[in-house]
């Protein structure tokens, strides 16, 4: 009886090193992240989705705070000279690929319907067009607030993928 007391003992001492242990080796097989000195903000396309204006410009402007949110000290957006002359700059592409309205009084109503959702496909690249990075995102608001709170959701998600994969030097990481 004692034995198979102290059996379960050492499995369970076992068990529980190995669930702790997990993500400290985890941490060391991390990819090493880009350096980037700065980021280049492109304007939002959404060729193949008929997306309301103000949903393109609201994408745009959160998506500007939440990446000087993150840490980026520079943000250009799109057609800023200033960042040619930039060495390791970095250009953040998106694409709207999906785009469901919702509806705020149904989610008022009731939590089950109105959802609106975004998906954007972000694409970051070097100046001369070379692919870093490519990660479809996607923002929603579900239960309360207004239909482009899904921008902000979207704008927060990009900000810690670009966090995430980026260096800067200086930066807080």
């Amino acid at each position: 009886m004692m034995k198979r007391i102290l059996n379960a003992g050492i499995r369970l001492f076992l068990l529980t090193a190995v669930f702790v242990a997990s993500p400290l080796f985890a941490q060391k097989n991390k990819p090493a992240k880009i350096k980037a000195a700065v980021l280049q903000v492109e304007m939002i396309q959404s060729d193949e989705i008929k997306l309301p204006a103000e949903f393109q410009v609201a994408l745009y402007e959160n998506l500007i705070r939440q990446l000087e949110k993150q840490g980026f000290s520079h943000v250009y957006r799109d057609g800023d000279r200033n960042a040619a002359s930039v060495a390791d700059l970095v250009v953040f592409h998106s694409t709207v690929r999906g785009f469901k309205a919702g509806s705020e009084r149904a989610r008022q109503v009731t939590t089950v319907s109105g959802a609106t959702s975004i998906t954007v496909h972000c694409q970051f690249t070097s100046p001369d067009g070379t692919s870093l990075l490519e990660q479809d995102v996607n923002g929603k608001v579900r239960f309360f607030g207004g239909n482009l709170k899904a921008t902000y959701d979207f704008a927060k998600k990009a900000a810690h993928v670009a966090n995430e994969n980026f260096s800067t030097p200086g930066r807080v990481q």
